[in-house]
């Protein structure tokens, strides 16, 4: 494979690294740019290859998440246990049947979510709910279960799914969300990872230079999440919720 393709994919997987870590949706930029610069390969070989630098850039983020910020780990080893299987669940599902179904729908869902926050000036400026312990962890399997599939089937936007869902389900400030989204997503990228490798879908040749970029990413990406806060976080989540809304709209309208 040319030099130059590979230096493409470690650009693009540095980016979404850094877009990830801050509050996900590096899939829009990672993904798209698989699927142009290796045409000759197919889809499932490209994403599949595509989840070892997601996972990497994840674990470095999550890994500097873990210095600064509290983790609650009693809800997130629940999630995370059950975010695997849901994440396998899907990427099986995605290997037998078209995910284009659900994009008109989740075009409506993101556009709402969009209006919803930027109206909401102090949505996830504030840890904002005291629940009882069962209702949390009823929450938290309701997260891990839904977003893990969704993660496995489709995929872009997961992370930001997660920080949503954390906040306005559990009453996380944005910070905390993309802390302990982190963690979640950790599992669901393994999920999706296991099943790749079983079916032989990886390109380590690829995989591993790409996952090396996203790491970095990602460990810068966290950084500047931890020392800039939710005000930064929140802008940042707007504008990947506008590139997730044009990567759908453009699925559903011109494909």
């Amino acid at each position: 494979m040319d030099s130059y393709i590979i230096l493409f994919l470690c650009l693009a997987a540095f980016a979404a690294g850094f877009i990830d870590a801050i509050v996900g949706g590096g899939g829009l930029i990672q993904t798209p740019m698989g699927l142009i610069l290796l045409p000759n390969l197919p889809v499932s070989t490209v994403i599949g290859s595509l989840k070892i630098p997601a996972f990497s850039g994840t674990a470095f983020a999550a890994f500097q998440y873990l210095k600064k910020v509290v983790i609650q780990w009693k809800l997130l080893i629940i999630m995370m246990c059950l975010a695997v299987p849901s994440a396998f669940l899907g990427s099986t599902i995605l290997t037998m049947v078209s995910n284009d179904f659900m994009k008109p729908l989740l075009l409506v869902v993101l556009s709402l979510l969009f209006i919803y926050t930027y109206a909401k000036k102090n949505f996830g400026q504030h840890v904002a709910k005291d629940h009882s312990e069962v209702t949390q962890i009823i929450y938290a399997v309701v997260i891990s279960v839904i977003v893990g599939f969704y993660d496995g089937f489709i995929g872009p936007g997961t992370g930001s799914f997660f920080v949503v869902a954390f906040i306005a389900l559990l009453g996380f400030d944005f910070l905390h969300a993309s802390a302990n989204a982190k963690m979640v997503n950790l599992a669901t990228n393994f999920g999706s990872i296991c099943l790749f490798m079983i079916k032989g879908k990886i390109i380590w040749s690829i995989a591993i230079p790409m996952a090396i970029s996203n790491g970095l990413g990602g460990w810068l990406g966290a950084k500047l999440a931890i020392n800039k806060g939710n005000g930064f976080i929140r802008i940042f989540f707007l504008v990947v919720v506008i590139g997730t809304l044009i990567r759908f709209a453009y699925d559903v309208f011109f494909k």
